[in-house]
């Protein structure tokens, strides 16, 4: 979760516009599962738009927007040298034999000048008892306008047992590196996803302060400890607090860690028998205590390991698929340290796991030679970009510090030391000294400090107003949730920010 853990432990369309069903909705998202290979990604919502990817089954985006376009009204293509109809088919994302069908084609001849229709997308809803036509359009995402002018109506009245065609809309979505595009609505599968506010505990935590009512949804307590040897973990489960969890509506995603010990790791995840052991293992200790999921917290593994522990996180996915139990992996910012940063192949674990949960700290760590932020907002939207390349964002929980770190420096020496603090203690230390906070343009937080006769103090504060900035970037890029290390070193007014409306 972060290095410090081993002190406390031992982390502009001008198309009609429709919003999505739920996406106003607190803390939800839509995402797009394509359901066919070859599906075409346009520039603008509209099938004779340029084509800017080739999407495949089973790839999985959040959706952004949607629009009918060219989906209610007669669509026409002047045929030119050199075209086919399997050309043509190709462009609009239909097919010849319903070209053929559309046009009334015996063969599949066509000739220069001709003028063909080209067919639309829809499918038939027969309407039920106390529908209207507005219900209809709300509950498929359409507009009463587009429902009228594809069905011909001269009036919102319909009857029952009517046979209502509904158009196929597009969808916009966002693939790897924040690039977006339009899609046809029926080219997808669309679910909606529940964002996940997730805390970590520490060992100090109060597990009745965990179940206070706080926006927070999903509770990971840190259960199971790597080792080598009998079933390759030191357990600490307590189903009481899975019981109380889910009484106060939170999932818990236990954690496992390898307390960054690379030796150990590559013992355990370079032996096949020993990842089986530790899978089973894992998998009967979830089950056996009805938890919600778990959390990998695997960190500082020798380069080596790479696969070795993309096979683990595969191995483990496919054991808990059957239980529904949520996998979510987590990574450091990418940096140049091969141990630290280097040995996580983090689009093949973002393919496997459920969630990737991004370690938004430390950019300046507890024995960083010079003083700075825990993380400078600019530091993390470049994380988070440099993440977007390679896994969906909708994948994707930003971790954000509840501490942050006061900083000494011997005036005499230069020497600087740091000392962990939590929002508390901040807040605390501000008013007992009567401090004047400022704002730090290039941090986009607040920074005081003040020196005694040995000794300068700097601390970059961790807040409502920078938590907030933070919350921006989840809503912005689309991400999957947040995840904040650790519950209770928190001052209240930060869950106000906590709210993905919008």
């Amino acid at each position: 979760m972060k290095k410090l853990l081993t002190i406390i432990v031992s982390c502009f369309l001008l198309f009609s516009m429709v919003p999505l069903k739920g996406e106003a909705a607190n803390q939800t998202l839509s995402i797009g599962l394509v359901k066919n290979n070859n599906a075409n990604l346009y520039r603008i919502p509209n099938s004779k738009s340029t084509v800017v990817e080739v999407l495949n089954q089973g790839e999985e985006y959040p959706i952004l927007a949607t629009s009918s376009s060219n989906t209610t009204k007669t669509l026409y293509h002047k045929v030119v040298k050199r075209h086919t109809l399997a050309k043509i088919a190709k462009q609009y994302g239909t097919t010849v034999r319903a070209l053929q069908k559309e046009n009334k084609l015996t063969s599949t001849r066509i000739f220069s000048g001709q003028i063909l229709i080209i067919p639309q997308k829809y499918f038939i809803h027969t309407v039920q008892p106390q529908e209207t036509l507005w219900k209809i359009a709300t509950r498929f995402g359409v507009t009463v306008k587009d429902l009228s002018e594809i069905n011909s109506l001269k009036s919102e009245r319909i009857t029952i047992g009517q046979q209502i065609k509904i158009p196929d809309y597009f969808c916009q979505i966002q693939i790897l590196g924040g690039k977006k595009g339009w899609i046809r609505k029926s080219e997808l599968k669309v679910v909606t996803q529940n964002q996940v506010i997730m805390g970590w505990t520490s060992i100090a935590t109060d597990p009745n302060y965990v179940m206070q009512n706080n926006p927070v949804n999903v509770v990971s307590p840190r259960w199971y400890i790597l080792k080598n040897g009998g079933k390759m973990v030191t357990s600490h489960e307590d189903s009481h607090f899975i019981e109380k969890a889910h009484k106060q509506g939170k999932q818990v995603w236990p954690l496992i860690g390898n307390l960054f010990d690379h030796e150990l790791t590559d013992t355990v995840l370079s032996d096949s028998k020993k990842r089986r052991i530790l899978v089973s293992t894992l998998r009967d200790s979830l089950v056996q205590t009805k938890s919600d999921g778990i959390n990998i917290d695997f960190e500082n593994i020798n380069p080596k390991n790479k696969q070795d522990f993309v096979q683990f996180i595969r191995e483990l996915k496919n054991a808990l698929d059957p239980y529904d139990i949520t996998v979510s992996v987590d990574v450091t910012r990418q940096n140049e340290d091969p141990f630290w940063s280097g040995s996580l192949d983090r689009k093949e674990l973002g393919k496997i796991a459920d969630y990737i949960v991004i370690m938004g700290y430390d950019e300046h760590w507890g024995t960083s030679p010079k003083a700075g932020s825990v993380s400078s907002l600019p530091w993390i939207q470049e994380g988070l970009q440099l993440l977007m390349q390679e896994v969906p964002s909708h994948k994707i929980l930003l971790g954000v510090p509840f501490y942050t770190r006061e900083w000494v420096t011997d005036l005499s020496t230069k020497k600087v030391k740091s000392h962990d603090r939590t929002m508390h203690q901040v807040n605390q230390m501000i008013s007992s000294k009567g401090l004047k906070k400022v704002w730090d343009s290039k941090a986009s937080q607040y920074y005081v400090e003040y020196s005694t006769e040995t000794e300068k103090h700097q601390v970059w504060i961790e807040d409502k107003t920078s938590m907030g900035k933070r919350i921006d970037l989840v809503k912005g890029y689309k991400l999957g949730g947040t995840a904040a290390w650790y519950l209770g070193s928190e001052t209240p007014d930060i869950w106000d920010v906590f709210k993905f409306q919008g």
